[in-house]
Order: C-alpha cells, then structure tokens, then sequence
C-alpha cells in the first residue's frame, strides 16, 4: 500500500526519530545553574559545554561548537579541586594531623564529603554537592544474589571490593568518634557505613589523578586524588583519545582533545584502556562494543578438561606460576590471547615432549600433536564459557520479572553478559575453523 504521509510527513517523522535520540539539554536547571555560578566565582570560565541527558550514556556534557584536535576541552582552576590539601586547610585539619596512626588520603577525602554533606546549606561545597549522585551502580552496592551472576573474576573482585569497604568502616571507626565535637548528633549516626560506602564511591568513580606530595599526617597510601566538580561529568568512551594533567603553569587541571567534536555532540573523555568487568567494578557502567573487552578464564575452567592422569600436572602449574603465566588469561574479540594460548600449549605437553617447555613459554611449535590437543582443550573451555553465559541469561531473564526493584542491576549485569556472549561466540566460531594464534 502506497504511503500518503508525504513530504511533509516523511520530514515530521525524520525529525522526530532524531529528536528520541537527541540530548536533552539541562543547563538550564536550578541546580546547574547554581553550579556554574559557583563555579565561576572561583575562576572557572566556560562557554561552549552544556549539561545534557543522553540516551545511551546518561547525564554528560555536550559542545555548542566544534572541537579541533589539541583545543582544551575544559580548564578547571585548583580553586574548584577538592584534594586532600582542601581537607588539611578545612575544620578537620587538626584532626587528622593530631591522630596516630594516620590516617589514609582515601579516609579523609571520604570523610571531608561526609561532613560537608552533613552540614547541608552550611557548606560551601553545597552547589557540588548538590549534583552529586545519592547512590552508585557498583557492585559495592548490589544485592549479593545479583553479584552471584557476575563472571567469576570479577565476581571475586567485587567481594573483595565489599570486603574492603567495610573493614575501612570498621577501622575508621575510633577516628570518626574523635569527630564528635564537630556535631550536634551522635557521630556514629553521621559517619555510618552507609555513608562511607557513598562518599567511597563517590572518590572511587569521580577523582581525577594528580599527585600529591606525601604528607607525614597520611599514611604510606598515593595521595593521588582530587575531585573535579563539573569536569567529572565528562563521560568515558574507549574510542577517544585525550591528554589530561594539572598544569602547574595555569593552575588549572586541563584536559585536551585529540580528536574531533561536532557541535551538539558529547564530550567524551577516556577513563583508561579498560576491559567491561574493570569499567564494571570500578565505575559501574558497562561500554557497549568496548575493543578492550575480554573475557577471563580462571585455572578451575581449565582443570575440568584436563586429563586426571597427567602425572607432571603439579610441575606445569608451578612453571607457568613461576613464569607469570597464570594472570589475566583471556578471550578477546580477536581470539584467544598469547598467554592463554601458550599456557594451554604447556599443559598439552605430552610426557615425552615436557623437556621442552621452555620453546612453549618462548612461542615455539612443538608438534603437530600438541597443536591439535591445545585446540581441541581451547574448544571446551569456550564452550563451557558460552554454555555458562547462556545459562545465567536465562537466570536474568527470569529475575527481570520478579526482582523490578533490581532493575538497573539486572541491566548492567546483562548487559555484561551479553558483551562477553559475543566475544566467546566469535571465538568458537574461529576455533572450530580451526584457528590458531601463530607466534
């Protein structure tokens, strides 16, 4: 049947199909608004970059002009950093130089957006405050039953990230009542783990690095912090390149692009060459067609498929431990990775061939026979992996209709999924054409 929308209404329709994907500009909201007059009461001096709400990302910012290669994306003054240098200077200051054992730099920015959040309207930190988020999409704050459907290794990860958060908690605690005098309310009601877990999150997911000198009132931990209001709502993308440093002849911490960017487009920047299950962990967010996404495989993947009989098991482990062979093996995009497929090739030796597992750590073809057995157990270990992934979608699937409350967990943990999914896909498909990594 002919169409009788028309020019018009062809034009109406591309129009509106654009503008569902189009960002959604918020400068002009209250709490915005007072953020760049704040901002610019300490010097910060911007014309071309626009809070907006994105479909695909969420809140960012975008350019109202083009962007050349090497142009400053943004220059925010050290006056609109919070370091730990704003904490020594602020009310808390003598605390922490008069507590032993001293106390980390990570503890006292934590404890410096605590109290400032505390004292509401008080604070002049109020404006930054304000847009901060009220909570995070990190693992930190997931339901354990949603962290059981993580892979394995960063389901590791992430408990030792739990893990880690509340014995900062409890450690923190007779420093935190050292607090009391600065409250009308009991400290332990202030500085709880629930705040400590936000304020964490809120370092962890927001600072920017610059280096600081070390202070004898800190501990041995980096000081390499600093919190960076608005520059923070800059968005990670894996495809951009930018150079971002404080530069001690301005004065401000100054971020460049290297590429282009259209007018009206988001400003991204790059947080780091990181895979989704780091991204995941430490940011909370999952980036869609990601090149450096990979999929680990773990040592107890591996010894389902490998023969019980094998009486020099033991001694191959040990070497490949020994060698720096037994981190971080992978499936990427483009197959399985040197590492892994060498750590494979070793524990394929055959018993008259194991003199020479120094030509496999050294990238050398042993035999035909080797060849073919390390294939063969790199086709059960990704199969095992999709059949595994494919399992747990399923599970999620299932939780999306009875856990509503969860939903932005289930998302992101799908979304991760469904990313590795692909990987382990593309990589049967290459092993069953019998591919292999040539050295």
């Amino acid at each position: 049947m002919k169409s009788k929308r028309g020019r018009t209404g062809r034009k109406r329709k591309k129009k509106t199909m654009k503008s569902k994907h189009s960002p959604v500009n918020q400068s002009h909201e209250c709490a915005y608004i007072e953020l760049k007059r704040w901002l610019k009461g300490r010097g910060f001096q911007d014309g071309h970059l626009r809070t907006a709400e994105f479909a695909d990302t969420g809140r960012g910012l975008m350019t109202t002009r083009l962007l050349q290669p090497g142009e400053l994306i943004i220059s925010l003054p050290e006056k609109c950093l919070i370091t730990t240098r704003t904490v020594l200077q602020s009310y808390l200051g003598k605390y922490i130089t008069g507590w032993d054992p001293p106390i980390s730099p990570l503890l006292a920015l934590c404890t410096f957006l605590i109290t400032e959040k505390y004292a509401g309207d008080q604070s002049p930190w109020k404006p930054y405050l304000a847009v901060l988020p009220t909570t995070y999409s990190c693992p930190v704050y997931w339901e354990p039953e949603m962290v059981n459907l993580l892979p394995e290794p960063v389901k590791k990860q992430a408990l030792e990230q739990n893990a880690a958060v509340l014995k900062l908690y409890v450690s923190s605690l007779p420093f935190f009542n050292s607090l009391q005098s600065l409250f009308h309310k009991s400290a332990e009601s202030i500085l709880t783990y629930d705040a400590l877990r936000w304020a964490w999150c809120t370092v962890n997911t927001r600072t920017v690095y610059m280096k600081h000198a070390p202070r004898a009132c800190f501990s041995a931990e980096q000081d390499i912090y600093a919190l960076a209001p608005y520059l923070d709502l800059l968005n990670h993308s894996p495809r951009v390149q930018v150079d971002a440093a404080f530069s001690e002849k301005s004065r401000c911490y100054e971020i460049r692009t290297r590429g282009r960017c259209k007018k009206y487009d988001q400003v991204f920047i790059c947080y780091g060459p990181h895979d989704n299950q780091r991204l995941l962990l430490e940011y909370g967010f999952v980036a869609a067609g990601n090149p450096h996404c990979s999929v680990f495989v773990s040592k107890d993947v591996i010894l389902q498929y490998l023969s019980r009989n094998d009486k020099q098991i033991s001694k191959k482990w040990s070497l490949l431990r020994e060698n720096g062979f037994l981190e971080n093996l992978t499936v990427g995009l483009d197959g399985l990775s040197w590492k892994l497929l060498t750590a494979l090739k070793l524990l394929c030796l055959g018993a008259e061939e194991f003199t020479y597992w120094k030509k496999v750590l050294l990238g050398s073809v042993i035999s035909d026979s080797n060849e073919r057995t390390t294939l063969a157990l790199a086709r059960k270990i990704c199969f095992h992996l999709q059949e595994e992934t494919d399992h747990t979608l399923k599970e999620i699937s299932r939780l999306r209709n009875n856990k509503r409350h969860l939903e932005n967990q289930v998302v992101l943990v799908e979304a991760l999924r469904l990313e590795e999914l692909k990987i382990l896909q593309t990589s049967a498909e290459m092993l069953q054409n019998g591919y292999s990594v040539p050295f």
